[in-house]
């Protein structure tokens, strides 16, 4: 496959997947914000949430102090930040006609119609009150996506590199949506354990739509810190779960060395994520820092994205 055919269906698949989840931390964000009894001094939502996205810098430069209005607009429709709403499914869009003749109807109709209908979106339309049902939307529509790619197209190499950029992108987004909690919106230490603290961790989890699967899976109706991360991170019968993207990373990649008969570098680097959160547990994990942790698996996934599109000669 032409390295240019292999980029636009990664970006394709990792733009959808980036849209959900900037939906996903918008909700994070709003949800937390409309909490009561918040710690005075510790009411700093939006600001995570921008941080969380990577897009705190691009923001400032833009704007004087985030507020609701402004960062939803930001993260949803300013098409001059590269990871809005908007941007990304534009993007994505142009990827997949790039490639058209190498998709499926059913996977073009669904990313070309998304675009079309959030085209007739006006942004001063989705007030704070409308935000969660237009987020709800654009889940709907990247899931019916993802579900076209995965219910129509060959388990050939056009489908290894969708997954590929699905399930990268997706690694780096649970990460950064534990991070939102964990180290930027941290309480106190003396309000570790109380409601609002319980309360951000059930919001984390119901955006990652993971909040009856927690409580199934532990058969615990508390929110604790260790059993969430843990989840979230090590268990791989949750599907945003780090080590089930990692594990899905390295199903790809497999189908590629079988198709190609070859091996390279991102094929060891994603076996060596993979085993490292295969052989982790939630002790080691938190003794030495799930911030610093989290900073190190973002910075170890963003490599071996580096190095599948050198390897696959493409950006």
């Amino acid at each position: 496959m032409l390295g240019r055919t292999a980029s636009s269906l990664y970006w394709m698949s990792r733009y959808v997947e980036r849209a959900e989840n900037m939906a996903r931390l918008l909700e994070v964000g709003y949800r937390i914000s409309l909490m009561p009894g918040a710690v005075e001094g510790h009411r700093d939502e939006w600001r995570s949430t921008l941080t969380s996205a990577d897009c705190a810098l691009a923001f400032d430069l833009k704007h004087p102090e985030p507020n609701s209005a402004r960062v939803i607009d930001f993260l949803l429709f300013d098409e001059s930040n590269p990871s809005s709403v908007k941007a990304c499914l534009r993007t994505a869009r142009n990827n997949g006609r790039a490639v058209r003749t190498a998709l499926t109807r059913d996977v073009w109709e669904t990313i070309n119609a998304t675009w079309n209908q959030l085209a007739q979106v006006k942004p001063a339309s989705i007030t704070a009150e409308r935000l969660p049902e237009f987020l709800e939307w654009i889940r709907q529509r990247t899931m019916a996506f993802r579900g076209a790619l995965l219910g129509t197209m060959l388990r050939n190499d056009t489908y290894y590199f969708s997954q590929l950029g699905n399930f990268i992108e997706r690694a780096d987004n649970t990460a950064r949506i534990l991070d939102v909690k964990y180290f930027i919106l941290l309480p106190r230490p003396g309000d570790v354990g109380s409601e609002l603290d319980m309360q951000q961790w059930a919001q984390i989890l119901r955006s990652v739509s993971a909040h009856r699967a927690y409580r199934w899976f532990y058969r615990d109706s508390r929110y604790r810190p260790w059993l969430v991360s843990e989840f979230l991170i090590l268990k791989e019968e949750m599907p945003r779960s780090l080590v089930f993207s990692a594990y899905w990373v390295n199903m790809a990649l497999e189908g590629l060395a079988n198709l190609y008969g070859k091996k390279y570098e991102c094929h060891e680097l994603a076996q060596e994520t993979y085993s490292n959160l295969k052989s982790a547990s939630m002790e080691q994990i938190f003794q030495s820092g799930l911030h610093e942790f989290l900073q190190d698996f973002m910075a170890s996934n963003n490599k071996l994205s580096r190095v599948i599109g050198s390897t696959y000669n493409f950006p």
